[in-house]
């Protein structure tokens, strides 16, 4: 398994491929960015080297599965939201279900409320304005 940020990992299914999967409903900092190593770090403590199951739908553009990455039945997904590693990908809400929206955009709230990881910082900026600035 790798993990190249805190929203990607790859990961080997049973017949030793390799499958680049994109965390769904969320949206971690990039690398460069504060706390960008901190979320990559927070989701290698969550995932890396364990048996993962990984519930999707879709790929996107670039071929990875867009997907909700269980551990011993525990969404890492969300788990990276309430840590404040990631925001909940609002952009994308409609493709969740009901519960997982609810469940994301409310465990932002709180990580925001509690000023966990990313939420520490004066004035976070959401990797997609972070990009569009860095270019």
């Amino acid at each position: 398994m790798g993990i190249a940020d805190g929203d990607t990992l790859t990961i080997l299914d049973a017949n030793r491929e390799q499958h680049r999967i994109r965390l769904a409903g969320i949206d971690a900092p990039e690398k460069k960015q504060p706390f960008g190593q901190a979320s990559k770090q927070s989701l290698s403590d969550l995932a890396y080297d364990r048996d993962v199951t990984v519930e999707w739908h879709k790929s996107d553009q670039y071929g990875r599965i867009i997907g909700k990455v269980l551990v011993s039945g525990k969404d890492t997904n969300l788990i990276q939201i309430k840590k404040g590693m990631a925001w909940h990908y609002k952009k994308y809400e409609g493709e969740q279900s009901v519960a997982d929206r609810r469940a994301y955009a409310a465990a932002e709230d709180r990580a925001r409320q509690q000023r966990q990881g990313l939420w520490r910082e004066q004035a976070p900026i959401a990797p997609g304005d972070w990009r569009k600035e860095s270019r």
